[in-house]
């Protein structure tokens, strides 16, 4: 085996309170992204303001990152940092102003850069020249917080580029519970799936390893026993930490053992229709865990330390619990025209193949099995 490497964090704060840490920094200025207006409307982003304040550090906040952050959004939002210029960034949110704050952050420490100068793997320059990076994560599911990963999305191509360099793994992550309190029952539902789905791809990738696996077991235990718990009983602390905690620990499996065929499919389908990607990512996950299955022992090495009968099943029965739909088809949250399903399907199955997160899934899939697992997914046939 070639030389490995594990990242995390340098300093993951967690539970309760934990959001209090802010007013323990040191610096001068600060840039907080995030997306919409639920970090407002729940008071969350005020709180950090006063939280920096306390610690002697001027605020701006740059806002209105779309679900599927783009490429403009994150130039805007570098050129803020420019003209301010942070020492520290903090994104506070989902996944999408995590990974839009990630970028941006490369952009203020080198603006010479364009985009395509930075979506090859291994070409991102080194950051910290200018500032430091704390992320607060309002979901339980991308682990962002966590991750050297980011999916920017070109708008004009119709394309999710996911990012990956080792210097975007944050400074500091903040684990904060009454975060995703907050978050309606279909996004903890999504997000949840998210969380299953980052866990059993790392556990089933190439690149999987002893540093690894015991990351994404944990976390789909942690998925199994709570996700259920919190999609039906918002409210409970415990579910929610739990979930907190589960999608940190899927996120320290992925971004060092990497994923598969699950995330490359989801990344084109959402950058074709605009699905949420952990609803794309959990209607996926039951069709690819087939196909892998005949070059993987990891689903049945899984299946016997949780105790499980079969894996696909569990996560098919909590699909179904939380409404989520066993094929794209049905799928409601965007319009997935079948004509337009077909007009897009070679292409959007060439380019999940070009995705970086193919090269570590089971096997070598050729464009011809993504394009068979798209249409099993789309109509629920049996995987071949």
């Amino acid at each position: 085996m070639s030389t490995m490497s594990f990242s995390i964090p340098r300093t993951i704060y967690y539970g309760e309170g934990s959001l209090e840490k802010l007013s323990t920094l040191k610096g001068k200025r600060a840039a907080i992204v995030t997306g919409g207006s639920s970090m407002k409307k729940f008071g969350f982003l005020e709180q950090t303001v006063a939280l920096l304040q306390k610690a002697g550090i001027e605020s701006i906040i740059i806002d209105g990152v779309e679900p599927n952050p783009s490429v403009e959004t994150v130039k805007k939002g570098a050129q803020s940092m420019l003209d301010f210029g942070p020492d520290w960034i903090v994104a506070i949110g989902g996944g999408s102003a995590l990974d839009a704050a990630k970028v941006m952050w490369c952009f203020y420490e080198h603006p010479e850069l364009s985009f395509e100068d930075i979506i090859t793997p291994g070409s991102m320059p080194a950051l910290r020249t200018k500032a430091k990076f704390i992320a607060i994560p309002s979901t339980s599911g991308t682990a962002s917080e966590i991750t050297a990963f980011s999916v920017i999305t070109d708008t004009a191509k119709h394309i999710k580029y996911p990012i990956v360099a080792a210097d975007m793994v944050p400074d500091i992550a903040i684990l904060d519970p009454a975060l995703p309190m907050t978050m309606p029952k279909h996004i903890t539902a999504n997000t949840g799936m998210d969380v299953m789905a980052h866990a059993v791809e790392a556990l089933a990738s190439t690149a999987a390893t002893a540093f690894t696996d015991p990351y994404a077991i944990q976390a789909i235990k942690m998925v199994l026993e709570s996700l259920p718990v919190a999609y039906a009983e918002p409210k409970n602390m415990a579910a929610r930490e739990a979930m907190h905690e589960a999608s940190a620990l899927a996120g320290m499996a992925f971004t060092n053992a990497s994923l598969g065929l699950v995330h490359s499919m989801a990344h084109k389908i959402g950058g074709e229709f605009g699905v949420t990607h952990g609803l794309a990512n959990a209607i996926l996950l039951p069709y690819v865990i087939a196909y892998n299955r005949k070059f993987s022992d990891k689903y049945d090495y899984a299946e016997k330390i949780l105790g499980l009968g079969d894996l696909c099943k569990a996560i098919d029965g909590m699909n179904k619990k939380m409404g989520i739909p066993s094929t794209f088809k049905d799928c409601t949250e965007v319009d997935f025209n079948e004509a337009k399903f077909k007009e897009v399907l070679d292409r959007m199955s060439k380019n999940a193949w070009e995705d970086p997160c193919t090269l570590t899934n089971p096997g070598k899939p050729t464009i011809a099995d993504v394009k068979m697992l798209f249409e099993a997914a789309y109509y629920g046939k049996a995987v071949k």
